[in-house]
């Protein structure tokens, strides 16, 4: 992951009929008019292709913006001269930040005003935040600024009621027999744990189709769960995320592939929720929809055929102001819950025209306007997020429609048949490391094959290389201290280390983490950085140490750091707290506490436009 921070990128956003630079407005925001900051021109292309102008939409968005973004400072006349007017400097961009930074909670809230043009909007979130080229957006706000002056959405939303109903008084025998569709896109480990919740829905009764890419069809059908295959492919999400390092493009030759990615997966969102069985030719008719929010089109569809929808993630997408979004960076706890408004609004930028055009041509459904204050509407959508509460506890601000279920853990261990090798292997030493990095490729296998073997030397450890997607594990000659793995379930392999090392998806962390071992979270990309600094926060690993900034000394220091019985200690409690969960049976009773039949007649429509909320796009509250 590229971590040169001092290179900012722009994000793509612009208007078709008139390009917007932002120059004049950048300078005046700073004061680099009169204190000397030079800009540099940044243009990329819309992070996900061309916006359209037509029907109820808001006016058109092109894929090309020009954007000046303070950077480098320009050369003074002499040094005595700067020290001299110092203090000044000082005192003058001290006033100049803290106007700027006073006025954010105005502008952040015009971002969601419909009756702010959107060129102007362009421009607000353009002096409002910074999307780096690791992926990931980034601002700032003053130190003095008070959290609740930064809250744009719904209070009403996300804050605690006592009347709050617990999950375990949810009655699952009296929900009678439904048709369950579960829209999920991702990797295998985005994919596993909807498994598990799948084959528990079963057991009480009800029909489960679980939608999903084709790769993972035999996956879906050797579980016993009906399969309906969704658009895109998972490996190619994958490579494009991590040559991206999140979901902006790194060059306009990116855009089609992704655009063609994300379309496929909406447009097989529909035929999945009413088309019948491909193999048997059995009719179904979804009752509702469970789905994670990279579904992108998921709640339109809910809309279109009036059923309830029920999200649920592996990562925070409700908006608290406990932690940042994930895909953000921003320091300061009061910007922790802008931040989920302000990455929910540049995705959207890059995804509306093709929404609009689901809804339009497919679901009959009039278009969605652009960032629109009112939340109203999605409120009501249920969250239910895939995590141990000893871990993340529930957020004091989310309120009574968003559950933390513990994590969702698929038996695999109970069926499989380890290699004889592998076991000889294991019985012939102590337990080694485990590290891989799963399904993602990584851009430098051999680069990293080499640092990890070295770092097993140098600590005199055992390790097992998961060669997964990545390439990993091309030794030059066989090291009878590594063993290179194929393929092997997590919760039979992770009981035979003593400690993990793995790029900090949320499934092979809870792996991890339910096995006792120590964790190293080598992040590459989305909410990896977020679970490495839970991993770190609870005291059951060293700090996430990111691809890009791998190096042998750090690895023989994590390593070292995870070998530490204080450390194996910490993982032997949080395990021991994390047996008392059932995650997959949280995960069904809080579907079951928030269902509601579908409506016998549909709501009369409105003179008025669709009104748009940012996460309604993803069907978070």
């Amino acid at each position: 992951m590229r971590q040169t921070l001092d290179r900012h990128q722009s994000s793509s956003l612009s208007s078709s009929e008139v390009e917007v630079s932002m120059e004049q407005d950048t300078r005046r925001e700073n004061g680099s008019d009169s204190n000397g900051m030079a800009s540099r021109e940044v243009r990329i292309e819309d992070s996900l292709g061309p916006e359209k102008n037509g029907g109820n939409d808001s006016p058109g968005i092109s894929s090309r913006t020009l954007f000046k973004v303070n950077t480098m400072p320009i050369q003074t006349s002499s040094v005595d001269q700067l020290e001299s007017d110092s203090s000044q400097h000082k005192l003058e961009r001290s006033k100049t930040e803290m106007h700027k930074h006073k006025f954010l909670a105005e502008e952040a809230a015009k971002i969601f005003d419909d009756k702010i043009p959107v060129h102007r909007k362009l421009k607000l979130l353009n002096r409002i935040a910074t999307v780096k080229d690791n992926g990931t957006v980034e601002f700032e706000v003053h130190e003095d600024i008070e959290p609740h002056t930064l809250d744009v959405g719904p209070k009403e939303a996300y804050h605690e009621t006592n009347e709050e109903e617990p999950l375990e008084a949810t009655d699952l025998q009296d929900i009678p027999p439904l048709q369950i569709v579960m829209l999920i896109v991702g990797t295998r480990g985005d994919v596993q744990p909807f498994i598990a919740i799948g084959k528990r829905l079963q057991d009480y009764g009800h029909r489960v189709r679980l939608a999903t890419h084709s790769n993972f069809k035999e996956f879906v059908l050797t579980a016993g769960l009906e399969f309906y295959p969704l658009g895109g492919d998972p490996k190619i999400l994958a490579s494009y995320m991590v040559k991206n390092k999140g979901f902006l493009p790194s060059g306009p030759s990116e855009i089609p592939i992704q655009r063609n990615q994300m379309k496929e997966i909406i447009y097989s969102l529909l035929p999945a929720c009413k088309e019948p069985d491909i193999d048997s030719g059995i009719a179904f008719e979804a009752d509702a929809i469970i789905a994670n929010p990279p579904a992108y089109g998921h709640t339109h569809v809910a809309e279109a055929l009036n059923i309830p929808i029920h999200i649920f993630f592996t990562m925070p997408w409700t908006p608290t102001s406990e932690f940042p979004h994930p895909l953000s960076r921003v320091k300061q706890q009061a910007g922790y819950r802008l931040s989920y408004q302000i990455v929910d609004s540049l995705i959207w930028l890059g995804i509306r025209d093709m929404i609009n055009d689901l809804r339009k041509k497919r679901l009959r459904l009039r278009p969605v306007t652009y960032l629109s204050g009112s939340h109203a509407s999605e409120s009501n959508v249920p969250h239910g997020y895939i995590w141990s509460p000893h871990l993340v506890p529930k957020p004091k601000d989310w309120g009574s429609k968003v559950d933390v279920v513990g994590f969702c853990f698929l038996d695999l261990a109970s069926n499989y048949e380890p290699p004889e090798t592998l076991v000889n292997w294991l019985q012939a030493g102590d337990k080694p490391i485990y590290i891989g990095f799963g399904s993602l490729p990584v851009q430098e296998p051999e680069k990293i094959t080499q640092i990890i073997v070295e770092a097993l030397e140098i600590t005199g450890q055992r390790g097992i290389i998961n060669k997964g997607w990545g390439g990993l594990g091309n030794l030059a000659e066989p090291k009878d201290f590594v063993y290179l793995l194929d393929n092997c379930p997590h919760d039979w392999l992770f009981l035979q280390c003593k400690a993990v090392v793995h790029h900090g998806g949320a499934g092979t962390t809870a792996a991890g983490l339910k096995a006792a071992c120590p964790t190293t979270i080598i992040p590459i990309f989305g909410d990896q950085p977020f679970w490495g600094e839970r991993v770190h926060a609870r005291g059951v690993g060293p700090a996430p140490i990111p691809i890009d900034e791998l190096s042998l000394d750090k690895l023989v220091g994590a390593m070292k750091f995870m070998l530490d019985p204080k450390v194996k200690e910490s993982a032997l409690e949080l395990a021991k707290a994390m047996e008392k969960e059932d995650g997959v049976e949280g995960a069904v009773k809080a579907f079951f506490k928030h269902y509601c039949p579908r409506k016998t007649e549909p709501e009369s429509e409105s003179d008025e436009p669709t009104v748009f909320s940012i996460r309604r796009c993803f069907g978070c509250s």
